[in-house]
């Protein structure tokens, strides 16, 4: 059976939960999944509990200690390389045959940003392994993502504590 293609995306809280969800899911189907996070820091709650499941991998995330509007132009640059190298490892895992399922979580976030380039995700979905379930999570997926995805999932915010200055909250927002 062939792999499809997902996209989560959306101002609403819930995008990388929904991409974890599904990995367990397939985990707990016996598939083998791989998460790479892009622009998180490696302090996420997620992370401590997909450890414990055999089947589900995590690539080490992209230190970030900065927002990209933050950082200097010579910080731009590291992160830049470390996203690219970042995603590099995920693609090659894919097309070893690594894992079945693959998520790119926030990878918009690092198209949008200019740290990965949008040419290379639009080529690795075109160009997917044929069989490998794939999720893309973020804000602002370009048109051409869109229309090459089987499930867009758009998670809108109605509202939200941090309009109201409530910070994220450990287990909850991270």
């Amino acid at each position: 059976m062939n792999g499809l293609t997902h996209v989560y995306c959306g101002d609403g809280k819930g995008k990388t939960t929904a991409a974890v969800g599904l990995g367990v899911r397939a985990c707990g189907s016996g598939k083998r999944v791989l998460m790479a996070q892009f622009l998180k820091g490696n302090g996420s709650g997620e992370l401590a509990a997909l450890k414990q499941l055999e089947n589900f991998s995590v690539l080490p995330t992209v230190p970030t200690v900065k927002f990209t509007f933050q950082m200097t132009k010579k910080e731009l640059e590291a992160a830049a390389v470390l996203c690219g190298n970042l995603f590099c490892k995920a693609v090659a895992s894919a097309k070893a045959d690594e894992c079945d399922l693959l998520i790119l979580d926030e990878v918009f976030a690092a198209v949008n940003c200019g740290l990965l380039d949008d040419a290379m995700l639009t080529d690795f979905i075109k160009n997917k392994p044929q069989k490998l379930e794939l999720v893309l999570t973020g804000r602002g997926p370009k048109p051409e993502v869109l229309e090459l995805a089987d499930y867009v999932s758009e998670i809108r915010k109605e509202k939200h504590p941090y309009d109201r200055n409530i910070p994220a909250r450990k287990g909850i927002e991270f």
